[in-house]
This record gives C-alpha cells, structure tokens and sequence, in this order.
C-alpha cells in the first residue's frame, strides 16, 4: 500500500494504491460525506454515464487486507484512471471541457444541499476524451449562509487561464506549468487591457476580485463569517454558478495558423507517403491489443486513430496547441480512447511540486507498449540539438515496441531545417540510426517511402521478443 504523493493536501480522504487498483482512506467526517453523496440520484447518474469515477465502499472484511491508521473510518475502491494527465498539458478546448464538467456537477451538489470543497481541475481527468470528476472526498454538506469558499481557485486555475487565452491569446500551459498554484487576480489584471474590462467575466471576476482581495488582507476579521451575517444563501451560489457557466460556454479561441495545422496535405511528399505510412501502422498495430500507445507528435491524429482501434488508450502528444485543441474535438464527438497533449518533447513535464512527488514527470505515469514516432526525430535532432544516441535512448527507456521514421539529409523538411545551420550532424544517417537502435531493439521491419528519401523502422525490444 503506497499513498499518492499527490493526494497529501486532504488528510481526510487520502488515495493509495495497492498492486493495479485504486482506492481512499476515509477519515469518519469524510466517510459522513461520502455516505450522504453517494446516495444522491444525480450522484448515481453521473457516476453511471462516467462523468463522475466509478467507486465502490469496501467493507470491513476487504478492508483487513491493508495495514490503515485507527483513523481511517471507510475505504472506497475507484476505477483507475487510464493516464493521468494535467492541466498545462491540456489544450484550451480541454480545460474549458473540465470547468465545465465541474460547474454542471457542482450546480447539481449546491441543489442537493451539498458543496465542492475544492475547484481544481487536477480533480478532472481524461479516460480519453472523456471527461471524469475523481475527487469524491471534496463532497461536503453546505453551511448555511457560507459562500462557495472554493471560487478563488475556480478562478485561478480554471477561468482566469481559459481568459487570458480567449482574449489575450496568452498561452495558459507554460504559466500554470510554472504556477501550480493557478493565476491570482492581480496577476490577470495585470495582462488585461482597459477595454478587457468589458468583455464577460473579466471586470466582475478579476478586477473586482482583486480589489477585494487587497481590501480584506488590511481587514482583522473573518470574511466568511461577514458574508454569513449579511444572509449569503444558496441561491446566490446557483446564480452565480450559472453566470460562471455561461461565460466560460461562450469562450471560444482562435488559435494562429501554423505550418502544423495543414502540416499533412500542406506538402506534397508528406501527403504522397501518408497511404504507405498508415498501412504499415496498421499492420504492426492490428497484429496484437496493446494497453497504452503513445503516439508522438500526432499532428491531426491520423495514427492514432489508427492505433486505437487495438489498444485500450492512445495518448497522442504534439507540441503545436492548435493540433492538439482540433484533436480533441474530433475525438469528443466519437467519444474515442485517444487522450492528446501539449507536450514539448525537448522539454517535457517534469516532477513537481512538493519535494518533486506531487506532479509526475510524463514517464511515470504509465510506460506505453508501443511508441509511434513519425515525422518527429529530425525535429529533435536537428532543430533541438539533442543528439541521436540521446533519443533512441530515451525510446528504448520507454520499454515498449517502436515505430520509427527517419527523414534523410536530402528530404525537403530535413533541408529546410538545415537552412540557416552549420551541418555538424555527422551522426543524422540512417546507418547510424540503426546502429543505435539495434543496441536496445530488434529491428523486424523496414520500409522506404514513395517520396523515396524517408524510412520506417519497427523495433521490438530484446526483452520482448
């Protein structure tokens, strides 16, 4: 029994897990709560259509097996999450998606008597493109005449971030990855312009906000118990629940044309090696069921839809926000099991927070059975200086199967990268690459494309084979 580094912050409803399954330690309160959500009908509704994890309470007999505090009063048992992600890895569409399953579910608990204690949006996760609340032990009776005390971190991290995109075109990603924590009010304002005082939320939301905020840390008393005395009731938290909702429905962001976005019919040699490409995916993918796939810098996501038609969850990543936002879209419409990121391959999510425990950097949250790496490694040799033997290394380390292509020096994307560089590349070879390859894979395919200057390679690691 190991509990999550991550899940330190409430002592009162802890997760651990034990071998594959997932479970909480209920502390009594927690367990009061618990017994009174889970017997809710929207509770029961929502756990059903997926929007909220499946979870059930062991009893006292399942309960022997772990070695728990006298404190823990109940032990629930959740659905495991396929890859967790977070939100800086998220495109924009993807974290207005988690406010907004966030709002609907705690607009359903205010009307039930209950509250959210907390707002974040690391209590959503992805089982592929579908959204799921996991956070069970932030379900509390509400307090008559308490505000939603959650609402500043609501704003913090879910609708200042989904904002400053919408209306500033200020990418959220880098600043929450740096920011944990979320955008204070003051911070916001300090990106907006004058007139951005009058588009939805930003004035009532943000500055009035902060003002308030610098008014009440001069203020010796309790801004709780004076929003108690002056009758703060449930009806002003659906309003203002609702209000929330409807501004964060009505953001929408247009992200800049890239060479990226139309990246695969934009060029001829790639749309001429696009029939080939697939059917070799999907020859190697179709000849077994992989669990996790991690298809890396997906574009459009054309292999992975691929992939996903034998494997449990595909997390396909790009470093190009736009691909990523467009993906998610198609994949929300056929409720797929692809999950796609932002990830910055040469600059990928670290561990962080507390002593490095409380975020997990990208590889240890489940090594993938297959890599597809297409169109990505002249890009991280060549325009991130990092050297081959370095990424074939880092492949391998991921353990599983590899498909791989390899640009040559004469390809057009090679040449163009090579433009304005001096060539110290003596290593960029095919020749070179297999060399670095056959030291952690058995190399049982190769391939050359009909643009006649790129090569695919399946690789199967020693220990698999």
């Amino acid at each position: 029994m190991n509990f999550d580094s991550g899940s330190f912050r409430d002592r009162s409803a802890r997760v651990f897990a034990s071998g594959e399954q997932i479970y909480r330690a209920l502390s009594t309160e927690a367990y009061t709560n618990w017994q009174q959500v889970s017997n809710q009908p929207f509770f029961r509704q929502r756990s059903l259509n997926g929007q909220i994890v499946g979870t059930e309470e062991l009893s006292p007999i399942e309960r022997q097996k772990f070695s728990l505090p006298g404190s823990v009063a109940a032990v629930l048992k959740h659905e495991r999450i396929p890859f967790i992600s977070y939100p800086y890895e998220w495109s924009f569409t993807m974290l207005k998606h988690a406010a907004l399953v966030h709002l609907e579910i705690l607009a359903d608990a205010v009307s039930s008597g209950l509250i959210l204690k907390d707002a974040s949006p690391y209590n959503v996760q992805f089982r592929g493109s579908h959204a799921v609340f996991i956070d069970l032990g932030s379900f509390a009776p509400m307090v008559p005449g308490e505000p939603w005390l959650a609402y500043r971190q609501f704003c913090e991290l879910m609708l200042f971030p989904l904002l400053l995109q919408a209306y500033r075109g200020v990418d959220f990603q880098t600043i929450l990855r740096s920011q944990l924590e979320g955008i204070s009010a003051h911070q916001f304002i300090q990106w907006m312009r004058w007139i951005d005082l009058f588009r939805p939320g930003v004035f009532t939301n943000g500055w009035l906000q902060a003002a308030l905020e610098k008014k009440t840390q001069a203020t010796p008393t309790s801004t709780v118990r004076d929003l108690q005395s002056s009758g703060f009731n449930s009806q002003l938290i659906e309003r203002m629940l609702k209000n929330l909702k409807r501004i964060v429905e009505r953001l929408k962001w247009v992200p800049r044309i890239t060479q990226w976005t139309s990246y695969n019919d934009a060029l001829s040699h790639v749309a001429d090696d696009g029939p080939a490409k697939s059917e070799f995916v999907h020859q190697v993918c179709q000849s077994k069921h992989r669990r996790l796939v991690w298809d890396l810098g997906c574009n459009d996501g054309r292999y992975s839809k691929i992939a996903s038609r034998q494997a449990s969850t595909v997390v396909a990543m790009d470093q190009d926000h736009a691909c990523v936002d467009r993906l998610f879209n198609t994949s929300l419409e056929s409720q797929s099991n692809i999950l796609p990121l932002c990830i910055d391959l040469a600059n990928m999510s670290p561990a962080q927070g507390w002593r490095g425990h409380e975020r997990k950097r990208l590889e240890d949250r489940g090594r993938p059975d297959l890599v597809i790496c297409l169109g990505i490694i002249h890009h991280m040799v060549l325009a991130a200086n990092i050297p081959l033997p370095d990424v074939v290394d880092w492949l391998a380390s991921l353990g599983g199967e590899l498909i791989l292509e390899f640009p040559s020096k004469q390809d057009a994307m090679v040449r163009a990268l090579l433009r304005n560089k001096h060539d110290q590349y003596e290593d960029y070879s095919l020749e070179h690459l297999e060399f670095e390859l056959q030291k952690h894979f058995r190399i049982l395919q190769r391939q050359s494309l009909p643009s006649g200057e790129r090569t695919l390679l399946h690789g199967v690691p020693y220990h698999s084979v």
